[in-house]
């Protein structure tokens, strides 16, 4: 992966893809980045505005809604809300191409999460997250690099993001082997200011962020309560520590190694501060909610092994509730 000519395209400019782009872009090196309406608006007009531990900064980019135009990549970062995913790929078929690395940035259980993995459910849809099989089919999964983020943006408007804590990227392939284009995917997002790893393990650290979002998202939209609160308040921290326990028994089924202590992890997460959860950012702003992803596709995993899920599955149900009904959104609020 020539580094000086790579073209590199961000399709989905939330929080996280302007973040993505704007460290990318400081390099710099071109950014192609695939968006709609105000906030295409917005990239073009105002480029990204950025606050991180490493300063202000404001980039342009080359911002377009059309795939075509934009042209084939070579790396392609899926920075959209699970639930829309399947909504863009018809859009930027344009911008794939038989060499093109395609790296999905997206919360919860993947599609390809039982591809490649090599165990009894090897080749399973996630029904949850691939109802009708669209991801599977669409997207050639022999392009894919896995990838889970932690990175805790928040945007007050389009294209300009803050955000208080480290960048961590963590990267593997599907079938868990160490490739050059691995350590070339790895080594570009270092440059960009980010920590970035690759492993040989994906879904170890996939389940840790799958946790991670599982015991935070869905009660921050029952409550709207902040990361600090969720998991540093003595009784919302009971909740998040019975979820991260029933979590904990499904990862271990599916043999996935984590070194997560409870009261390490409870503390880590207080840590955060006054983080809103992305799902709660969402709620606020009527947008659709990943639950799918983040909640069902959990339990559809559970049910694969047998594992009951009683606490999860009642904050899930109070959370599509509140999606549901947002007219409630105010009741009970702070």
């Amino acid at each position: 992966m020539g580094f000086p000519s790579t073209r590199i395209c961000i399709a989905g400019a939330g929080a996280i893809g302007c973040t993505l782009a704007a460290r990318i872009a400081l390099t710099g090196r071109p950014v192609n980045v695939f968006a709609r309406g105000r906030t295409l608006a917005a990239l073009q007009r105002n480029g990204i505005h950025l606050q991180d531990l490493q300063g202000r900064h404001h980039v342009k980019v080359n911002a377009s809604d059309s795939a075509a135009e934009l042209g084939e990549q070579d790396v392609l970062f899926l920075c959209t809300k699970a639930p829309s995913l399947s909504g863009l790929l018809p859009n930027i078929a344009p911008l794939i191409g038989p060499e093109t690395l395609v790296v999905p940035v997206i919360n919860g259980v993947p599609w390809w999460y039982f591809h490649g993995e090599g165990g009894r459910f090897e080749g399973n849809r996630v029904h949850a997250v691939d109802p009708d099989g669209s991801l599977t089919d669409t997207l050639d999964l022999s392009r894919l690099i896995g990838c889970v983020v932690f990175i805790t943006a928040q945007s007050s408007a389009p294209a300009v993001v803050k955000t208080h804590n480290p960048y961590r990227i963590i990267l593997g392939e599907l079938d868990n082997q160490l490739t050059p284009r691995l350590e070339g995917l790895r080594a570009l997002i270092e440059s960009a200011g980010i920590e970035a790893q690759g492993t040989d393990r994906i879904r170890d650290q996939l389940w840790t962020k799958i946790i991670a979002n599982l015991t935070s998202n869905p009660v921050s939209v029952v409550t709207g309560a902040t990361l600090e609160q969720i998991y540093g308040h003595a009784q919302m921290r009971e909740l998040a520590l019975a979820t991260f326990n029933e979590a904990m028994q499904v990862a271990a089924a599916y043999e996935a190694k984590l070194s997560m202590e409870p009261t390490t992890f409870m503390q880590f997460g207080a840590s955060m501060g006054a983080v809103r959860t992305s799902m709660l950012q969402d709620f606020d702003k009527g947008l659709p909610l990943e639950l799918a992803a983040i909640g069902d596709a959990v339990l559809e995993l559970a049910a694969k092994v047998n594992i009951p899920m009683p606490i999860t599955r009642s904050v899930l149900t109070l959370a599509r509730f509140c999606a549901e009904h947002p007219h409630h959104k105010e009741h009970g609020r702070h």
